[in-house]
């Protein structure tokens, strides 16, 4: 079996984006401390409830992107784009209800932003 990489610019962008998903998903499942960190939260000595939340969620993020590397299907890209989008709202909810615009918080919207646009505007022909 070899490894597929787009020939197109539109999917290349897209397989960046699947990328950049999967290296997220890969710090924030094995190194959810530093992120813990990096977002100014704050961890207490006797609950490690957190810790798990986040090394499932960054191994959801690992598999959507690995998934779509593996497979490089539209759908693919689309669950991507969407699954992104609907954690843009979240995020962006929480800045407008939880005064949480601070520059952490918009560093990681730009990032998202960048989730979103690079696997959809290839689904939608815009590359």
């Amino acid at each position: 079996m070899q490894f597929y990489f787009p020939t197109e610019l539109g999917e290349q962008l897209a397989f960046t984006g699947a990328s950049l998903a999967a290296l997220l998903g890969f710090v924030i499942m094995f190194a959810p401390g530093l992120t813990m960190r990096f977002f100014g939260l704050v961890q207490r000595e006797d609950r490690f409830e957190g810790m798990g939340l986040l090394r499932f969620l960054g191994g959801m993020m690992l598999g959507l992107g690995l998934s779509a590397i593996l497979l490089a299907q539209v759908w693919v890209y689309i669950a991507i784009g969407a699954t992104f989008g609907i954690g843009f709202f979240g995020l962006a909810l929480s800045m407008l209800q939880d005064h949480g615009a601070t520059f952490r918080n918009i560093l990681f919207m730009v990032v998202v932003l960048a989730l979103i646009a690079l696997p959809l505007a290839y689904v939608f022909g815009l590359f």
